[in-house]
């Protein structure tokens, strides 16, 4: 006989794998986040053994007291909202491609500061203003971070942190898959702040896609997320903070720039 407690965790399971396969792990031949995307052999944390076309600052030292966040132009700028002091920008390398760098910005009296610069990847066929579930592609935009978690244990997060197996992918994706969500933040995009990266909910209809997340690099493009390196993800969930009330700033240059 199944108790109340076992029929509320199963539920959650099941919410989770909905998740899971309708955001992140949506797409692809395969079912599976990057599943074909072409070197499915990758291993560790994939990002960090390659080099990706840069932001504006390319390779040069960190910026300093900037006037805005570099290479997004007035169209994005005018959504980061008034409160925000921390911007992680998603630098796409073109509209249809998977290649990205990731730039953490904070304002402080000065102006924004650039405090750091990773390798990342995007949808495996590039970027779109008007995302759908299965096209393959993130969506372009300015979103809240609110909400994190990850199959591994909360590695110093500010945000609030959803510790849970239900994080772990499905067993027939592939192995090159099975840490992407061992650390996860939420895009806010179709989704509820304020919840756990696992609630299913999709307020703008099943349709527009979800569960978009900043999660783990395996290598190759995502069916929607951003994926970064294992130590990058940690560092951002140690840096993010709600009371400076970080958002996304996303999409390939061209874009951010209109």
């Amino acid at each position: 006989m199944r108790t109340a407690g076992g029929a509320v965790r199963a539920a959650a399971v099941a919410a989770a794998v909905t998740v899971l396969l309708a955001g992140c792990g949506a797409g692809g031949a395969s079912g599976v986040d990057g599943g074909d995307g072409g070197d499915g052999g990758a291993k560790g944390d994939g990002a960090g053994a390659r080099k990706h076309p840069g932001g504006p600052t390319g390779g040069a030292s960190a910026a300093t007291h900037l006037d805005a966040v570099p290479g997004v132009g007035g169209a994005l700028r005018s959504r980061i909202p008034a409160d925000s002091r921390q911007v992680v920008a998603v630098y796409g390398a073109g509209v249809n491609s998977p290649d990205a760098t990731v730039v953490l910005y904070e304002k402080g009296a000065a102006g924004w500061d650039r405090k750091g610069s990773w390798p990342a990847h995007n949808g495996r066929r590039g970027w779109t203003p008007d995302h759908h579930e299965d096209d393959q592609r993130s969506p372009i935009g300015v979103f809240r971070l609110t909400d994190a978690g990850g199959v591994l244990p909360d590695p110093g997060a500010r945000l609030p942190y959803t510790h849970s197996a239900a994080f772990t992918p499905p067993s027939y994706w592939s192995k090159n898959t099975r840490h992407d969500f061992d650390y996860v933040v939420a895009i806010d995009y179709n989704r509820v702040p304020g919840t756990s990266p696992l609630d299913p909910t999709r307020p703008q209809g099943q349709s527009k896609g979800g569960g978009v997340w900043l999660h783990l690099d395996h290598g190759t493009g995502t069916s929607a997320c951003v994926s970064v390196a294992k130590s990058t993800m940690a560092t951002l969930l140690r840096a993010l903070d709600p009371a400076r009330h970080p958002v996304v700033v996303m999409g390939d240059r061209a874009h951010l720039a209109g």
